[in-house]
């Protein structure tokens, strides 16, 4: 209220002091008037020079009204309309009646891991469902993508060092690698494999062996704390424009973790961009060798940290038409090492594994989950939350990604909960195949708004005002990237104003790149992933057997949800959409690469062949 007396004294000072000079003149000459009128005088003469005062006064000041009216209505005075009382109520629902902890725990504990094609996917996406029903959501429904590819889930591991003395041994089954068949049993042998020459050098010497692919690599003290808040120092760099030259010291001023382990693929260089089509290719090739060779099993050590900790992904493919390899198992460092170190010093060893994994051999669909809160007035328009339903097999999945779609499903709870009115629809999206390249959402985008190689846009296109996504793990939101949309910026700086208390306040124009919001912005559409503390995503959790429930902080989502909520709802209240870059010009699918068809996802930073999280500046 004090901005707007602000401006209507900046804007009328000069006239409301003529109108307090007139009204001061009008006052004595009233006097005057009235005992002139009481004594019986109708002929009194009102002067005509005051009289053509008042009426310019009264003229001008009417005018200088509806001008400023206007400019306010039309949101010229570069404030948006935040609604405070929306917002406190918002943030009471969320910190005092939240259920974000126990979607968190549905979708983890009890359906986790969720791998797309797999049976703990189909469970969470039927869970989601009915909890959307229960709270009114319309429409809710398992929207059908594909073909995805062939299935994987694992039933059975176990895994044991038999000689020189029993260890249970910590590890997992890595994705689209087949099971064993019943207990194996075998010898182990040192063969990593870079380049052909590599391949000629262990011809003929790998049959009935289980295969270490990668050499020992001793683990070193951790000297600095794993669960940590970005300081304000990074978040003031973070909101500084990029330097656009290559060797930029701002080039990622949020650090992350270094990629760690043998290069995917011959050729490639740390920090340049990954083609995916290439380390598929030649992670065929050295299945397709290692399968003809012989190999029982292969093994690799967790790259990144240590501590039974075990960061891995997938040893196969989706793809039908990919090499199948041998059975694959993940270990953790001190366990693969110690096998390591025993083969240096020529001491028998004798492992052995019982792995059941399900594997189909026919392409299967997959589904996005979706569900809407209908509009009152432009219900035909927009806004679009969410974040991947899918993860990976080594845990459950918790910080990648049930912490994001735990919070999108908080917040059109807290919506419905509150019975807020919105012109615009709010639509839930929870992805699947984001994990194997925006699979999901990139379908759902192609379907529903435009098809990225050719750039033809359909008829929603223009009704989407804008889609906020959620996949950093499960640290507090801080702020927001722009994506080079700086139209956004004083947008986003009156959103996040009532949450500057709870550390949310900080906007760049940096880009990030790795999840789902990148399937909308390269179609020209206005799409956007939020700043998050990295709590012990890149330390502990990502795409590791502890990304498990226990390591989510419930403090930092119910923050995230109360966030989210506000802008979703500021977005779908708004009097205009939001603005849009300029359309971006069509991009055909590349010729193949090698022997492979072009990557679905195109080159782009990765932290580990097989699943995407960049910081691609």
């Amino acid at each position: 209220m004090g901005r707007l007396k602000e401006h209507f004294t900046r804007f009328l000072g000069p006239h409301q002091l003529k109108q307090r000079e007139n009204n001061a003149n009008h006052g004595k000459f009233r006097g005057k008037y009235r005992q002139a009128t009481s004594a019986g005088h109708n002929n009194f003469k009102i002067p005509a020079l005051l009289k053509r005062q008042s009426r310019a006064c009264y003229l001008a000041t009417t005018m200088r009204l509806l001008i400023c009216g206007i400019f306010l209505a039309f949101g010229l005075s570069g404030e948006e309309n935040v609604d405070l009382f929306v917002v406190n109520r918002i943030k009471h629902e969320a910190f005092e009646n939240s259920k974000v902890i126990d979607n968190a725990f549905y979708l983890t504990d009890v359906y986790g891991p969720r791998l797309t094609g797999s049976p703990g996917l189909q469970a969470a996406g039927e869970w989601a469902l009915k909890q959307l029903g229960q709270w009114g959501l319309a429409d809710a429904k398992l929207e059908k993508w594909g073909p995805f590819g062939r299935s994987w889930y694992c039933v059975r591991f176990s895994a044991h060092m038999k000689e020189p003395q029993y260890s249970p041994l910590i590890g997992f089954a890595r994705p689209w690698s087949p099971g064993t068949n019943g207990p194996l049993s075998g010898e182990p042998v040192l063969a990593p494999i870079r380049t052909e020459a590599d391949m000629e050098k262990y011809k003929g010497k790998l049959k009935g062996k289980i295969v270490l692919l990668e050499e020992p690599r001793p683990s070193e003290p951790v000297t600095t704390v794993l669960m940590r808040r970005l300081s304000d120092v990074e978040l003031a760099a973070e909101a500084l424009a990029p330097d656009p030259s290559p060797s930029s010291p701002f080039a990622s001023p949020i650090p992350r973790r270094a990629t760690q382990g043998p290069a995917p693929y011959p050729g490639y260089i740390p920090g340049k961009p990954f083609d995916r089509e290439k380390a598929q290719h030649w992670r065929n090739r050295v299945n397709k060798f290692l399968r003809d060779e012989g190999a029982l099993l292969t093994l690799i050590p967790g790259y990144g940290t240590d501590g039974g900790t075990i960061f891995a992904t997938a040893a196969g493919s989706r793809e039908l038409k990919d090499e199948v390899p041998p059975p694959s198992v993940a270990l953790t460092r001190e366990h693969y090492d110690r096998i390591g170190r025993l083969l240096e010093k020529k001491t028998p060893v004798t492992l052995e594994f019982d792995i059941d994994n399900r594997m189909g051999d026919v392409a299967k669909d997959s589904f996005n989950v979706t569900a809407d809160i209908p509009g009152a007035g432009k219900k035909d328009e927009l806004v679009m939350l969410g974040g991947h339903l899918d993860s990976w097999t080594g845990g459950t999945g918790a910080t990648d990604n049930a912490a994001g779609c735990a919070v999108a499903l908080e917040v059109v709870r807290i919506i419905k909960t509150l019975k807020l009115e919105m012109p615009r629809t709010v639509r839930l999206a929870l992805w699947t195949g984001e994990e194997q390249g925006l699979l999901g959402s990139k379908a759902y985008v192609k379907e529903h708004f435009a098809d990225r190689e050719t750039m033809t846009l359909k008829p929603e296109h223009r009704k989407l005002s804008g889609y906020f996504n959620l996949d950093n793990g499960t640290g507090k939101i801080r702020g927001v990237y722009l994506q080079g949309n700086d139209m956004m910026r004083p947008i986003f700086e009156s959103w996040l104003a009532p949450f500057k208390d709870l550390g949310a306040s900080t906007i760049t124009i940096r880009n990030t790149s790795g999840t789902d919001h990148l399937s909308f912005d390269a179609v020209g559409l206005p799409g956007f992933q939020f700043i998050q503390d990295p709590a012990e995503y890149s330390t502990r959790t990502h795409h590791s057997n502890m990304d498990v429930y226990d390591h989510l902080l419930a403090s930092d989502l119910m923050q995230a949800s109360a966030v989210m909520a506000s802008i979703v709802y500021d977005t779908a209240t708004r009097l205009e959409m939001l603005p849009r870059k300029e359309l971006p010009k069509p991009e055909p699918k590349k010729k193949p690469v090698e022997s492979g068809k072009e990557s679905e996802s195109g080159p782009q930073l990765i932290s580990e062949a097989g699943g995407s999280r960049s910081a691609q500046r």
